[in-house]
């Protein structure tokens, strides 16, 4: 039986009961850590899931183009669901199709691409197709995502991604390929004795020194780091 309770932020509610990705840490850090300084006209979030990203974004931003993208039936209709029921509906727009079909059809280009991608391994496939999709990087391979995010990119436009830190120098040498260089790195772990579980990372089509920086979400059970609040407290009720 599906969990028909909504997951609720400060300023919206997500539904997340037909998606198969629920809303997670890893979506909110990237939603909450991305720069908007050169304030975006237009942002793309590939593989939207139920949505929180663009969701988070249109919060934050001015954007007057806020697209999503996801090929999953339940998740792409409950993504809709969740955008029409915001306060920034007008603002807000999901497209039901794979990254191939929407890199060859779409004609525009985006200020702001940001993207959560599947990177589980082969290995740990399950007997749940739908989650597998979501989860699973064959599903959007590192090497057609930023393939498909150079293509989309405004000229002075950011391409942001949240991956495990194992694949951050592999992800970083795909996106050279194509013309994009990391400009800003956030190095995420668990706890303050815990290894970098997570790479944040925005590029652009200008090589410059790489800003790096590091954030730690626990001190210890469900005690969170005063940098972890600050990031976060915009949207989550109860920091």
């Amino acid at each position: 039986m599906p969990n028909a309770t909504p997951f609720k932020f400060k300023e919206f509610s997500v539904n997340q009961s037909n998606s198969a990705m629920k809303i997670g840490t890893d979506a909110v850090l990237l939603g909450a850590w991305v720069s908007l300084k050169q304030q975006p006209f237009s942002i793309l979030d590939i593989g939207a899931g139920t949505g929180v990203l663009a969701l988070m974004l249109a919060q934050r931003s001015s954007a007057e183009v806020i697209d999503a993208l996801e090929i999953d039936a339940p998740a792409y209709e409950e993504c809709v669901e969740n955008f029409e029921h915001s306060p920034w509906g007008d603002r807000l727009f999901c497209y039901h199709a794979t990254l191939e079909e929407f890199s060859e059809e779409i004609d525009d280009v985006y200020d702001m691409i940001v993207c959560n991608p599947p990177f589980y391994a082969e290995t740990y496939k399950t007997d749940n197709s739908q989650r597998d999709l979501a989860r699973f990087q064959d599903a959007m391979p590192f090497e057609h995502l930023v393939e498909s995010a150079a293509k989309l990119l405004s000229e002075q436009g950011s391409f942001s991604v949240v991956i495990p830190h194992k694949e951050e120098t592999h992800f970083s040498t795909l996106a050279k390929a194509h013309g994009l260089y990391p400009n800003a790195i956030l190095h995420v772990k668990g706890h303050p004795e815990a290894p970098v579980k997570r790479s944040l990372i925005t590029y652009s089509r200008k090589p410059s020194e790489t800003a790096y920086s590091s954030l730690t979400i626990e001190l210890e059970r469900h005690v969170y780091t005063e940098d972890y609040i600050n990031l976060t407290k915009a949207f989550y009720i109860n920091m």
